[in-house]
This record gives C-alpha cells, sequence and structure tokens, in this order.
C-alpha cells in the first residue's frame, strides 16, 4: 500500500493513476541484499513477526498463569478454547486433541500474518503472496495423507479415500477418478489459493480506496464528497479485519476436517 500511496502522489496534479499491480507484489530484500539464501524484504520480517508473536503471547500467558485469568493470559486461554471447541471438536472429537498443537499454531501463524494489512506503516497481507499459502497447504496435504496411512494402512486408505461406499459399479470408475483429483489434487490447491486470492482483492480494494481518497483531498473541488471513499475505506478496514480471522479459521477448520476424514474413514 507505501508503494500505491507515494505512486498515487505522483499522479495528483495529471488526473487519478492507479499504478500497476506487480508495485504491490514485488518488495526488494532490505537486508542482505544480493544474497540469494539470506536476503530479507518486508514479506519475510513478517513472517518471522507471525512465528514469534504467538510464542510471545503464550510465554507470557505461562509466566504469568493465574487462577482468575486477566489479560494475555485471557487471550491464550480463550484462544486455546476456540480452536479446542470449534474446531478440533467439531471436526474430530476427543481423537482429535493430539493435533490441537498443531491446529492452533496454524491458525494462529495465518492470522498474524494477515492482520498485517490493517497495521499502520505495514499495510501488506504477507499471505497475498502465493508461496506460503502454497507451503502451507502442502503441508497439510502431508500431515492428513500421512495421519491417513499410519491409521488405516496405504492400500486400505488409498482405497476408502477414492471408492466411497454405496457406489454402483457402473459409476465406480468415474466416481474414483472424482474423487483421487478432488482429495489429492484440489485440495491443496483450493486451500492455497482461497487464502491467497481473498487476501490479495482485499488488499487490493483497501489500496483502491486509499488512493483515490489521497487524490481527492488534494483536489479543492471536491472536497464535498471527500467524505464518502473515506467512509468506505474506514468500513473495508474493519471487514477486512474479520476476513484476516475468517480466513484463518477457515484454513484451519478444513485442515481439521481433512485429517479427522483420514482419522475416521466411511463406512
Amino acid at each position: 500500500m507505501n508503494q500505491l500511496l507515494a505512486a498515487g502522489d505522483g499522479g495528483s496534479s495529471g488526473g487519478l493513476h492507479f499504478p500497476a499491480i506487480e508495485s504491490l507484489l514485488e518488495w526488494p530484500g532490505f537486508l542482505f541484499e544480493g544474497n540469494t539464501f539470506l536476503e530479507l524484504n518486508k514479506v519475510g520480517v513478517i513472517y518471522l513477526f507471525a512465528m514469534a508473536a504467538p510464542l510471545v503471547i503464550f510465554t507470557l500467558a505461562i509466566r504469568k498463569s493465574a487462577l482468575v485469568p486477566r489479560g494475555v493470559q485471557t487471550v491464550a486461554e480463550s484462544s486455546v478454547d476456540f480452536v479446542r471447541e470449534n474446531i478440533v471438536m467439531q471436526t474430530m472429537g476427543p481423537d482429535g486433541m493430539k493435533f490441537m498443537p498443531f491446529l492452533l499454531s496454524l491458525f494462529f501463524f495465518i492470522f498474524f500474518a494477515n492482520i498485517t494489512e490493517v497495521i499502520p506503516f505495514i499495510q501488506f497481507p504477507a499471505n497475498s503472496r502465493m508461496a506460503a499459502p502454497a507451503f502451507l497447504a502442502i503441508l497439510v496435504w502431508v500431515v492428513f495423507n500421512a495421519v491417513g496411512i499410519k491409521s488405516q494402512g496405504f492400500f486400505s486408505y488409498f482405497k476408502n479415500t477414492v471408492i466411497p461406499p454405496g457406489v454402483p459399479g457402473a459409476l465406480l470408475p468415474l466416481v474414483a477418478i472424482i474423487e483421487f483429483v478432488s482429495t489429492f489434487l484440489v485440495r491443496p490447491f483450493s486451500l492455497a489459493v482461497r487464502l491467497f486470492a481473498n487476501m490479495l482483492a482485499g488488499h487490493l480494494l483497501l489500496v483502491t480506496f486509499a488512493v483515490l481518497c489521497e487524490n481527492l483531498w488534494a483536489k479543492n473541488i471536491l472536497v464535498s464528497i471527500i467524505w464518502a471513499p473515506f467512509v468506505v475505506l474506514i468500513g473495508l478496514t474493519g471487514f477486512e479485519i474479520l476476513v484476516a480471522f475468517l480466513q484463518a479459521f477457515i484454513f484451519t477448520i478444513l485442515t481439521a476436517v481433512y485429517i479427522g476424514g483420514a482419522l475416521h474413514p466411511e463406512h
């Protein structure tokens, strides 16, 4: 957003100009620049923040634990209760509690990588870059397949996955192909694209109205209608906070559903 706002300044005298999307998605490295393996840019810093923030929250909650939770302990305990009751228990039941650390970590990492979209001077959701959503989707794919193979055995897991019970023999080849593609190819692809596309679309909307407000503010003749895009921008900012949470929740609950399906095959 910062890059687009800067570009909007340059176009205020010659009409409203929106830069190409490449200027939004390309972030040059600013640490260890020129080193292919160590170069770090803004997106990388956000992901480091997304990893560190949950560790800080739970470390402080443990160090300052009390019988009656307050402050950061309340946040930590409420988060654990939310993931346990609304994700794990709803999709896998008590057997899913052993996956609680993984799902809780996944939820927090995605949420903190999303919420930076509305933090001043950062204003960029790291998950609007495809790399991390794709990596997370592949990780989930590996986990639920590993769980299925471990709990059912390789051939039983493959059979239970691609051959649903009760399918007529005439339709079995077609259904088997559909189930194979859906489970082993579409699932990771849809997980990655859903997270990436929603965060990118929301960020583009915020950038559009931010640039629009900046340009209208520079034109005195339009001062009477400046409030309209500004109100929309404020509303979109609040909406994107909700989207940051929802996308973390949706990704995590779908992960739990996939693991639960591998853990408990249909009969």
